[in-house]
């Protein structure tokens, strides 16, 4: 089977402490396991479960990142803030895709870099 992995994008425009970044990040991506093919998850958890967190600068940088994981029929969650603690209620803070084919991924996000 081809390698897996998934990849949390996180908006650096945010500010957000590291903390909450990690929540964020978490948020994605425990929501998109939960929405996966629970074969390809069950493959990914077996090998590691490769994540990586990637940077984005804006919303609208998330958002096509997004837009462009749906297009190649890759699996990712969008997650929009409570706004309990450090930004406005309904932001959009993370995506996580994947897991998946680390090639399949990797057409979608090669060029972003590392958090």
């Amino acid at each position: 089977m081809a390698e897996l992995k998934q990849i949390i994008l996180v908006r650096t425009d945010l500010k957000m402490s590291k903390g909450k970044i990690a929540a964020q990040a978490a948020h994605a991506a425990v929501e998109a396991v939960l929405t996966s093919n629970k074969k390809l998850v069950k493959a990914w958890r077996d090998t590691g479960m490769k994540k990586i967190a990637l940077q984005v600068d804006s919303e609208a940088e998330l958002m096509k990142y997004y837009q462009l994981a749906m297009e190649n029929d890759l699996n990712a969650s969008l997650i929009r803030d409570a706004g309990r603690t450090e930004i406005a209620a309904g932001s959009k803070t993370c995506v996580a895709i994947g897991p998946d084919a680390e090639a399949k991924i990797n057409k979608v996000t090669s060029e972003l870099k590392i958090l």
